[in-house]
């Protein structure tokens, strides 16, 4: 879509929307039944040009369920909660079962997720710490059969089932949008930085952000799975940065008379393009 914000940036790629769906679109890139898959694999495709589906069977991995709205898919990882606890942690070698399981993981060719669940992702202290982040995170149950990521079309900033709009943006764009999510209403915390996975700032944290009377954009990938996972499809260099529909719009209006126009950013995206 024509947009002022998109040119003034100069992204390199386009937004990208998520969607609550009923209806399965034609040709979207879909994980298949109960496969794993990062979900940020589709955000990738979306921003591409593709459409990509998250399903309640087809959601890529529990966080991954979690990020999209289809509940506490957590109960589904390998050896249930207290594992995914530990593996968020130091580790399930410690436990007998949970060591087979791991064992398992290595034997059918899963090797790297093997060491992972049996030393442990280190991202947080202690299974007790990973317990206290689960409790915090809003896990919620989307009224809807799909989330769908796709780029952003004009009609998406009126439609109730657009939920969040990212852009993927290099240090200079998203201080940006840091300073133009502030023009207006500087007096507010209009932006913020959640600890969580890279999908589940652009769902369900989002999803919360949508509730309150004055949402907040969210800065995402600085997760880093997910940005292990995308370096080598967008590069080492990059954000994201969440909105609702309403604040992509209210941001737009902003552009003139902004910043924008100005000499320090001039000088910053010329540099930019080099």
């Amino acid at each position: 879509m024509k947009s002022k914000l998109i040119e003034a940036l100069g992204l390199e790629y386009q937004p990208v929307v998520l969607e609550w769906t009923d209806e399965k679109p034609e040709s979207a890139v879909e994980f298949g039944r109960n496969k794993w898959g990062c979900v940020m694999f589709h955000f990738a495709a979306a921003l591409k040009g593709r459409t990509a589906l998250m399903g309640r069977e087809t959601f890529g991995c529990q966080g991954g369920g979690v990020g999209m709205g289809f509940g506490n898919t957590y109960t589904v990882f390998p050896g249930g909660c207290e594992c995914f606890y530990r593996f968020l942690a130091d580790g399930n070698e410690e436990d007998p079962e949970a060591k087979k399981i791991g064992e398992a993981m290595a034997a059918s060719g899963a090797r790297e997720m093997a060491d992972d669940f049996l030393k442990g992702e280190r991202y947080l202290k202690d299974a007790d710490a990973t317990r206290r982040f689960v409790e915090s995170v809003p896990i919620t149950d989307i009224p809807a059969k799909y989330v769908v990521f796709r780029p952003l079309k004009e009609e998406d900033l009126e439609s109730d089932t657009v939920k969040s709009i990212t852009l993927v943006v290099t240090p200079d764009q998203l201080s940006a949008l840091v300073v133009l999510a502030n023009h207006e209403h500087p007096e507010r915390e209009n932006v913020g930085i959640p600890y969580a996975a890279g999908c589940q700032v652009l769902g369900i944290f989002m999803y919360r952000e949508e509730e309150k009377e004055h949402p907040r954009a969210l800065v995402g990938l600085t997760d880093l799975s997910a940005r292990r996972n995308l370096e080598h499809i967008i590069g080492k260099d990059k954000m994201t940065f969440s909105m609702t529909p309403a604040m992509f719009k209210s941001m737009e209006s902003d552009v003139d008379g902004s910043f924008f126009h100005r000499h320090t950013w001039a000088m910053l995206k010329k540099t930019m393009k080099r």
